[in-house]
């Protein structure tokens, strides 16, 4: 998918004005270095464009995810985030790529009140104590395990 939808109102704060959004955004992702190169970044009344090249498909999505958990995001566009082919030769932008470099199976969610990273990973895994496996698939969004916000996206691997 190449249009991801997000909470405007929900998220870290790391702007004051639409003017500095893009650059922002791009320091956040680029600082959590998830796997991503030459990345660009747009952004226009809430809608953010991004970019790069990106070292896997976990890599791309979490660029999205971080540039959309930001208050003021509403839309992510990734159609041009490509993904790295693993054994090489090229590259691929959007659904194709993703095709191409499945490298595990995520299902995305949207925090709900009353979740936790061990609510989650009974509900996922049937066992409360694999939350850091949720944790660690989105280490670039969630700083702290326990500090988890209502409306936030984040990846689930599943099995």
């Amino acid at each position: 998918m190449d249009l991801f939808g997000f909470a405007k109102d929900i998220g870290r704060r790391i702007f004051n004005k639409d003017e500095e959004a893009a650059e922002k955004i791009k320091e956040l992702i680029e600082a959590n270095n998830p796997g991503v190169e030459n990345l660009e970044v747009e952004f226009d009344n809430g809608v953010v464009s991004l970019a790069g090249q990106c070292s896997s498909s976990a890599a791309r999505e979490k660029c999205v995810l971080m540039a959309g958990n930001v208050q003021g995001v509403v839309d992510v566009y990734a159609t041009k985030m490509g993904v790295s082919p693993a054994a090489g030769g090229g590259s691929k932008v959007g659904v194709e790529a993703e095709a191409e470099v499945a490298e595990e199976k995520v299902e995305f969610y949207v925090i709900q009140s009353g979740d936790t990273l061990g609510k989650l990973a009974k509900k996922h895994y049937g066992n409360a104590m694999e939350y850091p496996r949720i944790f660690e698939a989105n280490r670039e969004v969630i700083e702290d395990p326990d500090k988890i916000y209502v409306g936030q996206k984040i990846r689930i691997p599943i099995d």
